[in-house]
Formats: C-alpha cells, sequence, structure tokens
C-alpha cells in the first residue's frame, strides 16, 4: 500500500537528494586478526554477532495484534504538552484521542526516517571506511537499518493509518553527516548521535507502553541498535586517539551543533499547529511542559557517555552540555544500558515463546479429549444397536 496519501503534509515528489562526497577504498588486507594488539578481534566478533542476530521483521512480529490508532502507545496524559492548560481542559475525550494519534504518528515518523538515513549511511561506511572488519560489520548493519525501516513503515500504514514528512533539524543533520567527505562523519553523525537519540527514544517508550506490538517493535529495534552504537564507539575510540587537539575540536564543533538541532527537533510543534493552535503558542506550550523536559534531557542518555568515551571532552563541548543541563550523563554505564536491552529483548521473546508452548499444549489436549469423546460415542452407539453399523445407518429406510 502506498504512503503517499496517508502524510499529514505533502512530503514531495522527488524524495530527497543529497550530494555526496568522500572516497572509496578498498583494502587488501583480508586476514583473521592482527598481532599488534589493535580492537580488530573486537570487531570480528561484532560481526559474528551481527550475522548471528539476524531476524525476519514478517516473522518476528506478531502483526495480528491489534493497535488503536488514538491510543497506540498508552502514554501517560502528563505526556501531552498542552495536559495542564486551558486548551487541554476544553478538549474531549475525542480531541485527545486525535491529538495522541497524530503525536504517534510524527514521532514514529521520524523513527521510520530516521532509519532510512541509518541505511544509507551504514552504506557509505562500507564505501569509505579504510579496515575491511568494520565494512563486514557495517554491511550487515544495513541489512538491520532496512529491516528497521521497513517495520515502523508497516506499523505506521497498517496500524496508525498517518505519517509526517521529516522533520527539518533531523534532514538538516543527515545532509550535514552525508556531505561530509571524512570517513568516520557517518560514525559519528550516525552511529553516536542519531543512533544515540533514537536508542533513549525508543527505550523510553519500550519501558512506558503496555502495548505488545509496538513494545515487540522497539524491544527487537533496540537489541539492533545496541550493537550499531558498541560498533560506533569501537571504531571512533581507537581513530581518535591518533588525531590533533585541532582535529578533535572540528568534531566536537560538529557533536555540539548536532546536539542542539536534535534538542530542538524533539518539540514537535507542527502536531500542535495542525490542531490549530499558533505556531508562537505551540512552541512555548513545548517548552513550559516539565515532562516534553524530562523527555528531552534522558533523551541524551546515549549520547553523552558515548561522546566521552570516545574521546571528545572538551572544554567547549563539555560547556555546551552544561547549558543543555545533560553533563551529568556522561558518567552514565553504556555498556550496562546495553547489556539491559539484549536482556528486554531476549526476556520478550522468551515470555511469548512460552504463551505459544502454552496455547499449542492447549490445543493438543483439547483435540485428544475432543477425539476421546467422538471415539466413545461411535462405541456407545455400536453398543446400543447390537450391530457394527454407525449410529444413522438405520436411518435412511425409515426417512424412505
Amino acid at each position: 500500500m502506498a504512503t503517499r496519501n496517508l502524510y499529514a503534509h505533502d512530503p514531495g515528489d522527488q524524495g530527497w537528494t543529497v550530494p555526496a562526497t568522500g572516497a572509496a577504498r578498498f583494502s587488501w588486507e583480508y586476514g583473521e586478526g592482527r598481532e599488534d594488539g589493535s580492537g580488530r578481534d573486537r570487531l570480528l566478533a561484532l560481526y559474528q554477532k551481527g550475522k548471528d542476530k539476524q531476524w525476519d521483521a514478517q516473522k518476528r512480529i506478531d502483526w495480528s495484534l491489534p493497535v488503536d490508532p488514538y491510543d497506540p502507545i498508552g502514554e501517560p496524559e502528563e505526556s501531552s504538552p498542552l495536559f495542564g492548560t486551558p486548551y487541554w481542559d476544553r478538549m474531549g475525550e475525542k480531541d485527545k484521542g486525535e491529538l495522541r494519534h497524530m503525536y504517534a504518528a510524527w514521532q514514529f515518523s521520524q523513527f521510520l526516517h530516521g532509519e532510512q538515513g541509518a541505511m544509507v549511511c551504514a552504506a557509505r561506511i562500507v564505501e569509505s571506511v579504510p579496515d575491511l572488519d568494520a565494512k563486514f560489520y557495517s554491511a550487515t548493519q544495513v541489512m538491520d537499518e532496512a529491516r528497521h525501516a521497513e517495520l515502523y513503515g508497516r506499523f505506521l500504514r497498517e496500524k496508525v493509518g498517518l505519517l509526517y514528512p521529516i522533520d527539518d533539524n533531523l534532514q538538516s543533520l543527515l545532509g550535514d553527516t552525508l556531505r561530509d567527505s571524512r570517513w568516520d562523519m557517518p560514525y559519528l553523525g550516525m552511529q553516536v548521535l542519531i543512533e544515540g537519540l533514537a536508542l533513549a527514544a525508543f527505550g523510553m517508550l519500550r519501558d512506558v507502553t503496555d502495548k505488545p506490538l509496538p513494545k515487540q517493535i522497539l524491544a527487537y529495534v533496540m537489541q539492533d541498535e545496541a550493537r550499531h552504537v558498541a560498533f560506533g564507539r569501537m571504531a571512533l575510540r581507537d581513530y581518535y586517539r591518533q588525531l590533533s587537539r585541532a582535529e578533535l575540536r572540528e568534531r566536537e564543533e560538529f557533536v555540539i551543533e548536532g546536539c542542539y538541532l536534535m534538542r530542538d527537533r524533539l518539540r514537535g510543534e507542527v502536531v500542535l499547529t495542525d490542531f490549530g493552535i499558533p505556531y508562537d503558542e505551540a512552541i512555548r506550550l513545548s517548552e513550559d511542559s516539565e515532562y516534553v523536559r524530562i523527555f528531552r534531557k534522558l533523551l541524551f542518555s546515549r549520547i553523552v557517555p558515548c561522546v566521552k568515551d570516545i574521546g571528545l571532552w572538551g572544554e567547549r563541548l563539555q560547556r555546551a552540555y552544561v547549558d543543555m543541563g545533560v553533563l551529568e550523563l556522561g558518567d552514565a554505564s553504556l555498556d550496562l544500558l546495553m547489556a539491559q536491552d539484549e536482556e528486554v529483548a531476549e526476556k520478550l521473546d522468551a515470555q511469548r515463546f512460552a504463551a505459544e508452548e502454552a496455547a499449542r499444549k492447549g490445543e493438543v489436549a483439547e483435540a485428544i479429549a475432543a477425539g476421546a469423546g467422538e471415539a466413545a460415542g461411535v462405541a456407545g452407539g455400536g453398543g446400543a444397536s447390537g450391530t457394527g453399523e454407525a449410529p444413522g445407518a438405520a436411518a435412511g429406510p425409515q426417512e424412505v
């Protein structure tokens, strides 16, 4: 089913073409690991895990589960920037449902567009990264991101029934990432910033929702994304140790600008303006919402410790994080967060398989019981007639 007629605003006819620069790099080193103690063995192990963890979005997700398009996630009323305002007091349940519908569509649409961007960036990494082991892993990530775009697109088309075009600030960050000719920039822009933001957003919704289908989607996508962020950390941590202070400052400036762009893109004021609220008022309501402020801060919980871990922690970058109120997030344990993401997905699988196995056992027991009942009925009928004929055999002549 085409999505064009499902967009809240016209996304344009020609898609989006980004003039890309940079070099395609080949490597003639095909050996397995190195003797110099480099991180290549770790990348090859991650590549193996990427192969082992491939899955089919058509089969692993239970698409038969129903979704209420006017309450797809089940977020609390406090999550709306209109909550506690006169606008909210005047709204009936129908209007509140429509607002939830539009916000979910906007949010998951940005997830969808971001996943397509991640797929393109991962393909650029395959092309431009110097080492073959990194090419191997990023090739598995291209498939991961294709799967994510597939399932978010299906969720929006079939379950929500509404899409929004890509947010201007997300598009700007993607464009900056793709136009930069340096091979490490798709890592930094996508693996660290955009993927880090997405992981935090997915995790918050995954932990809030009690709706089975979006919970499955978010948990399984996060299991993949944990590997992607680990990949970016490995590659950039080793590479950035070799850069000059000036080169590191250039990357830090990119991170600062990207973080401000992402912070500003999280408002979703287009939903409020579509709801009839003037633009300036929509911005004010989003900025004044306590829930939205907390949400926006927590969205940096995956980015800040990753930036610190890869060695981008200059004074100017730290001042920017102080301004955003997220500096203390640099002390969070990324490894612990990623392990939790893996654990949630595995537990969800175990619960689903246990429930399915119990249901199968119940069906088998019912079938056995039904078969036994039929056999007893046949035996009882045969004994009453005193013949070997079926119970209804004598009815023929009588009917005639």
